[in-house]
Order: structure tokens, then sequence, then C-alpha cells
């Protein structure tokens, strides 16, 4: 008996395990998606005739605001429907979406086509999370959360990598026919490159089998079904961690889309690197080191959560952004490539580190029936601070401060360094409350 229960115990761990892998699948072909832009800068201000602001706007707010505020109701949905398929319809929708940029012909239409990729793309995150703490423990939650997670570094250095090499061979192409759109620009083919292959992805989702919900509020042997005002009083309840764990994840996020969505230009204009070179490198390190301090992190938070510290994943978050601020600010600003790259991949590392444990760290504090709607709060927050502000200050501080394309290092450094030391008092002044929560919903 205890041989089966330890094979079947064994066949679950392989399976949850599995799922982690498809979502990871969903969010690195997220990532691919929306960070593709980056390395088209060049040929979207030429053929558009936008400023570094308005690129800027491209690049987080566009995305930033559909994503962030259909969030909420989206994981309202998750916490009562069947969370695969609101994921499956989000990995259509955002794949059509991005494969319609190849379309385009104004600014106000690329807007247009971000701001529905960002609306596909915010069925996962909440949908995701609840899946994934429905498999694992909590010990173990830091950990598969981490390689989710890594869904973002990988999609990162894919784009990165492949972005590269499609912007080195678009830029000097002419329009290229294409049946039913006619003539299009070049590098408007990246959008219907890396958005079909997502129709794909969306089949293997439906491998992915609904489980039973774990941690629910009962009332007696039944189960309690929250109306709207008392998810409301769960989130108040628990205020403090909710917001201080996600606007220090929101300033992580800011410094994360800082280097991705302007590292490359900060390569072209400062290093005068071809966009291939670019993309190989950014793409490696992000791959490697990104990916390893994910996983480091997921584990350092797990081992401290079973050592009875039960604020490790904002013990993690603190060394993370710490580290951040004290490696991606001067790599933008040592003016020397080989010195600029050696401080990148330390960088890469900090970043990854509490991604995975700072998204743990709020499932295990509420019960089953808010963690799709907790997931969403965090987003909503990490997202309108991350990836509107990120892309967004460089943007304005090269226009309106510092008033030269050169000068988008120091922008870079300015806005990383701000947004290193507020993340890291956040953490600090959140440990306190994030401790009496975890007990209180854990009975200790």
């Amino acid at each position: 008996m205890f041989a089966n229960q330890t094979v079947e115990q064994q066949s679950k761990n392989r399976y949850a395990w599995f799922v982690v892998f498809i979502l990871m699948v969903c969010y690195t072909l997220s990532f691919v998606d929306r960070q593709i832009l980056a390395f088209l800068v060049g040929p979207i201000k030429r053929d558009l005739g936008v400023t570094d602001t308005q690129i800027g706007l491209l690049q987080g707010f566009a995305f930033a605001l559909f994503y962030t505020f259909l969030g909420v109701p989206i994981g309202w949905l998750a916490d009562r429907m069947n969370r695969r398929n609101i994921i499956a319809i989000g990995v259509v929708f955002w794949s059509i979406m991005t494969a319609l940029g190849s379309a385009v012909r104004t600014y106000a239409a690329l807007f247009g086509v971000r701001i529905g990729v960002g609306v596909g793309e915010a069925t996962l995150a909440p949908a995701a999370m609840s899946l994934v703490a429905d498999y694992f423990p909590k010990d173990k939650l830091s950990s598969a959360l981490s390689v989710y997670s890594m869904g973002i570094l990988i999609g990162s250095g894919i784009a990165s990598i492949v972005g590269g090499i499609v912007a080195g061979a678009v830029a000097t192409m002419p329009p290229v026919e294409v049946p039913v759109l006619g003539a299009v620009a070049a590098w408007q083919l990246t959008f219907l490159v890396v958005g079909l292959p997502g129709l794909l992805v969306a089949f293997l989702v439906f491998a992915i089998r609904e489980p039973l919900r774990q941690g629910l509020l009962k009332a007696g042997n039944a189960t309690v079904q929250l109306s709207i005002g008392e998810i409301v009083a769960q989130l108040r309840a628990r205020w403090q961690s909710v917001v201080g764990v996600s606007l220090a994840m929101a300033f992580q996020a800011m410094a994360n889309y800082v280097l991705i969505l302007w590292g490359p230009e900060f390569f072209r204009r400062e290093y005068d690197w071809a966009r291939p070179k670019v993309g190989l490198v950014l793409g490696l390190i992000t791959l490697t080191f990104g990916c390893i301090g994910l996983f480091v992190g997921g584990r350092l938070s797990d081992r401290w959560l079973k050592e009875g510290k039960v604020d490790a994943p904002l013990r993690v978050g603190m060394i993370g952004v710490i580290g951040v601020g004290c490696t991606l600010v001067p790599a933008t600003l040592v003016g020397v490539p080989a010195l600029t790259v050696a401080f990148l991949v330390p960088a890469l590392f900090f970043l990854g580190l509490p991604i995975g444990s700072a998204y743990a760290s709020l499932q295990m504090i509420f019960p089953n029936q808010v963690r799709g709607v907790v997931s969403a709060v965090m987003i909503f927050i990490l997202n309108m601070g991350g990836l509107g502000l990120g892309p967004l200050l460089p943007g304005i501080f090269n226009d309106y401060l510092f008033k030269d394309e050169a000068m988008l290092g120091a922008s870079m450094a300015l806005t990383v360094g701000m947004a290193s030391v507020l993340g890291a008092v956040l953490f600090y002044i959140t440990r306190a409350p994030y401790r009496r929560h975890y007990n209180a919903m854990h009975g200790t």
C-alpha cells in the first residue's frame, strides 16, 4: 500500500511539474510577443515619425492599460470558472493581436493592437498562479512559481536573440508584398512571425487538467462562495501585505523593463553595436543568469520557509532589489562595453531572484476563493508602476531632462536607482505585517 501511494504521489508530482512547464511556455510566448518591440525602435521611429516618449508609451502604457485593468475581473472569473479555458482563450487572442501588428500603418493603429495584446495576456497570470497554488504545497510553491516565472526571462532572452537577428536582417529591406495585407514594411513581418505560433501553444494548454481547489474557506463541510464585498474584506484584512509586496515588485519590475525594453537601444546608441550582436549578448545573459537567479530565489525562499522564517519571500525580495541597484546602475554608466556586460551578469541574476517567491507570497496568505483576485491586484499594481513607468521614464528623462539621445544610459540609471531604493524600503517595512498575516492564515 505504501509503495503504491508513493508511486501515485510521484506521478502526481511529475504531472504538477508538467503543468508548470506548459504555463511557463505560455508565459515565455507572452514575453516574446511583448518584448520583440524593443528591437524595432529604430524602424518604428523612422517609418512612423515618433519620439522616445511615444516609444516609451508604446512599450509600456499601451500594453499595461488594459492588461492591468482587466486583470481583476479576470481574476474574479479565475476563482470561479475553469482556469485552463480562460488561459487558452487568452493565448489565442493575444497571438492574433500580435500578428495584426504586421498590418498597421499608423502609430495610433500600432498603439491599438498593443492594447489588444495586453487584453489577451491579462488572462494568464491570475489563472496560472491560482492553478499552480492548487498543485503544490506552500513549502514548494516558491520554487514552482519561480519555474513558471522563468517564462519572463526565457521569453525576454528569445526575444533578444531572435529580435536582434530579425532587426538586423530587415533594417535595409524594402517593403514586402504579403497576400491580403499588400505592401508591408519588413520590420512589421516580425509581428507575424512571433504571433502565429501562439495558436499552436493554445492547443497545448488543453493538456492541463483543472485541479481540485485547495485551501478553500468552508462553513462546516460546505464551501463558502464569497460575495464581492466579502472578497474586498479579505483583501482589506491583509492590505499591508498586498500593497507592500505589490509596490515593491512594481519597482523591481520597473528596473527589469528598463533593461529589457531600452537595453537594445542603449547598446546601439552608446556602443554602436549591431542589433544581432546586442540580441545575442542580452539574450544569452538573460537565459542563463536570469533563470539561475529565479531558480535560486525560489529554492532559497522555500528553504527559509521550512526553517520557520515565514517572511522568506520578502527577504529574497530585499536581496534582489538591492543587488539590482548595485549592478544595473553602473552597467549603464561605465562607458566600456566589456564592463557593461560584466555588470549585467549579476544584474540579471538579481532581477530574477525575487520574482517567483514574491508571486508565491500572496498565494500563501489568502484562501483559494481569493487567490485569482489577489494575483490580479498584484499584477495591476506591479504593471501600472513597473510596466507603465519603467519604459516611459527613460524616454521622458531623455527628451525633457537631458534633451539628448546620447544620454540614454544616464536616464536608465536614474530610473533604476530610484526603483531599487524604493523597492528595498517597501520589502523591509512589509515584513512585519506579512508575518502576522501568514501566521493568522496557517494558525501558527
